[in-house]
């Protein structure tokens, strides 16, 4: 287990869908920015894409008009919505929440422990 709790990964069928979320148990922090990361068997881990504060986001040029990230800050997730998915999207993925509590200028780093997406052909 890692210090966010995933779920939503397993399997699809290419051009299927996922809905990957990470949630951050408490409430007293805010969420700053966050990301989405992939390791396929093999590769080195991956940013896929990320959003910062003010909703402004990044994807990698292999993930655009396909993933979407989003959040819900009253539930302290995040999620990565997966479309038309292709089999190169096989990975495991992991999200980073960076966290700011009251009173700590440091800004925390939460992973979540990675969940398995396998895509078929």
């Amino acid at each position: 287990q890692g210090q966010l709790e995933e779920s939503g990964g397993g399997l699809a069928q290419a051009g299927g869908s996922l809905r990957l979320s990470c949630a951050a148990s408490g409430s007293i922090f805010s969420i700053v920015d966050m990301a989405w990361y992939r390791q396929a068997p093999g590769s080195e881990r991956e940013l896929v894409g990320s959003m910062t504060s003010d909703g402004s986001t990044n994807y990698a040029d292999s993930v655009k008009g396909r993933l979407t990230i989003s959040r819900d800050n009253v539930k302290n997730t995040v999620y990565l919505q997966m479309d038309s998915l292709k089999p190169e999207d096989t990975a495991v993925y992991y999200c980073l929440l960076r966290l700011r509590f009251p009173h700590v200028s440091d800004l925390y780093n939460a992973w979540g422990q990675g969940m398995q997406v396998t895509v078929s052909s």
